[in-house]
């Protein structure tokens, strides 16, 4: 019977061991530690009962239920492991090597019947990259990328390949979770002026121009990540560009994409430019949230329509964490930034705690849905290495800071399968822990002799932007900047000019005609005295002309997007408010 809660596996310069899971964080008698730094792999099977690892010698599998060895392969060389979602398969990978006499290398993909302990196929990988085959969740399909084909076995039989899907150039895909019909997104990347291209197909509907469920094609993209939701009812896609051609971010420049398998796509339309920092799901898989734009970084949730649901304002952020539930989200700026953590209630938007948790290089939710891990593992940082177990609320539950001449290499949670722990209330009172929580010391700023004895002013760098539901408020309290009121102050006496402009104007005195050539949108700016007017008249007809390239493109023959053909539609909708607007005036 597995654990009321989820183990902690530990991997460092110490060893290779396990530590129970809250509340008591004692070292675990499921496996005995194995000490040195012989240890560079480790992993648990989807539903946490078996645990494989490599210690240079030999690959090992043990079930973690009764604590027995089932299985020991020899690989020396094994880097990466990975267990089948119901656990039939182990697959294990080697770096591939050639002979100095230039011959082909051996296969350095094995896959092993975890049962009976057989070698059940041998491949050739020379990539790290998508090493790992992909499984359906039932096992019966099992895909893997080779050259410019997709191939497909099915019922774990790798010496039959059932179905083949071929593209030119087949840079990645990634299979469907969830129960069939099984769906697979692949992604080819442009070339010779051709735009790159991310497809959805039904297996094992291949063939045909009209084989494919969805079709979204896009330049700028040298790279792309394509994220299913857990219903497999859309994707989202990262396309990436190595070089930002404008300059303006070193980190390249990113756009979001989402495509559903009904044919639907769309361009994610984020308010603030700038890099996005990462994209995820809720476990629901009807809204995502995106970390986004120039730091300070905006976070906002989106619903299926890709309309933003709740904007959380601006802050140091550069990742996002569902709860294995989904019902909190974790915003959080980890790697250059301080390790600021925001928690938050996402059913009603509401701030539960403002945790800090500094050099943090790795963050996971415990399966139980009330837990977060955090650690600093080398060799990512080689200084105070260790890891923290957090309770939602922001208290520390448990600390352990490795030894200075040690070193953490990785640490991770036991998984679970979904449903084993049930949702519980959110809870906004912190919980009592006995360790103290130590807030990082924040370094002043340098202040010159001169400014000394001076009062201190407040100025940033950049005005953060509060969330949503708290801007109102927030703007009461806050008085303006210097800046602002000046520019409101201009602003009033403009418009109190105007005013006055308009009631010294003889009511009988007709306004002079102008000139014939002179464009319709100059006539009314120059008779309408209401600013409010003249810039609606001014978008109306931005639109408009838009709408009339859109109907030219058309016209040629392009296929339009579908938010595309409805903005045509709204144009008879637009003249009309036009037409009122200028008869107003």
């Amino acid at each position: 019977m597995a654990p009321s809660t989820p183990l902690l596996t530990v991997r460092g310069s110490e060893g290779l061991y396990m530590v129970n899971g809250p509340p008591h964080f004692t070292e675990s008698t499921v496996f005995p530690r194995e000490s040195g730094k012989n240890c560079k792999v480790y992993t648990f099977s989807k539903d946490g009962t078996l645990f494989a690892w490599g210690n240079g010698e030999k690959v090992n599998i043990i079930s973690v239920t009764n604590k027995g060895l089932l299985h020991s392969f020899d690989l020396p060389k094994a880097v990466c492991l990975e267990f089948s979602p119901k656990n039939t398969v182990l697959a294990t990978w080697q770096p591939y090597t050639t002979s100095k006499d230039g011959t082909a290398g051996i296969p350095n993909l094995q896959l092993y019947d975890v049962k009976t302990g057989t070698c059940l196929k041998s491949f050739i990988q020379k990539k790290t990259q998508n090493w790992c085959p992909s499984w359906s969740e039932d096992e019966t399909l099992c895909a893997r990328s080779v050259n410019n084909e997709v191939h497909f076995f099915e019922n774990n039989n790798f010496n039959t390949i059932a179905n083949k899907l071929h593209l030119q150039k087949i840079n990645d895909f990634v299979l469907s979770p969830g129960p069939q019909p099984y769906k697979v997104a692949v992604y080819v990347p442009g070339s010779k002026g051709a735009p790159s291209f991310v497809r959805l197909y039904q297996y094992p509907n291949f063939a045909g121009p009209h084989a494919a469920l969805a079709n979204k094609s896009f330049f700028k993209a040298d790279k792309v990540t394509m994220l299913w939701n857990k219903k497999a009812t859309a994707v989202l896609v990262i396309a990436s560009t190595d070089v930002d051609k404008t300059g303006a971010s070193y980190y390249g420049e990113q756009t979001l994409h989402y495509i559903a398998t009904n044919g639907e796509s769309a361009v994610v339309q984020l308010p603030k430019n700038g890099p996005i920092y990462d994209v995820v799901w809720n476990s629901s898989s009807t809204e995502f949230c995106a970390v986004y734009g120039f730091m300070p970084a905006k976070a906002t949730i989106f619903n299926l329509k890709c309309d933003p649901v709740f904007d959380f304002g601006t802050g140091p952020r550069n990742a996002a964490y569902y709860s294995p539930h989904g019902h909190i989200l974790v915003l959080a700026g980890f790697g250059n930034l301080r390790g600021q953590m925001e928690v938050w209630d996402v059913k009603n938007y509401k701030l539960i705690s403002k945790p800090v948790a500094s050099d943090s290089t790795y963050f996971a939710w415990c399966p139980d849905g009330e837990h977060i891990l955090t650690a600093t593992c080398a060799p990512r940082l080689r200084v105070n290495n260790g890891y923290k177990i957090w309770h939602y609320t922001g208290s520390i539950l448990h600390k352990y800071d490795v030894p200075s001449n040690a070193e953490l290499w990785q640490v991770s949670w036991q998984p679970f399968l979904d449903g084993i722990f049930p949702a519980k209330t959110i809870t906004y009172q912190a919980v009592p822990s006995e360790v103290p929580n130590e807030e990082p010391k924040v370094a002043t700023a340098y202040r010159p002799p001169a400014l000394r004895n001076k009062p201190i002013t407040n100025s940033k760098l950049h005005e953060e932007e509060p969330p949503q539901n708290m801007k109102s408020q927030s703007g009461n309290d806050k008085p303006l900047s210097k800046t602002a009121l000046k520019n409101q102050r201009k602003h009033e006496a403009k418009k109190a000019a105007k005013q006055e402009a308009r009631s010294d104007k003889s009511p009988d005195l007709a306004p002079t005609p102008a000139p014939q050539s002179t464009p319709r949108n100059t006539i009314s700016q120059s008779i309408s005295g209401d600013p409010e007017i003249d810039k609606k008249i001014k978008n109306l007809k931005k639109k408009l002309k838009a709408i009339e390239q859109l109907k030219e493109q058309a016209a040629t023959g392009k296929q339009l997007e579908k938010n595309q053909l409805e903005k045509i539609q709204k144009e008879t909708a637009l003249l009309q408010e036009l037409k009122d607007l200028e008869l107003g005036i």
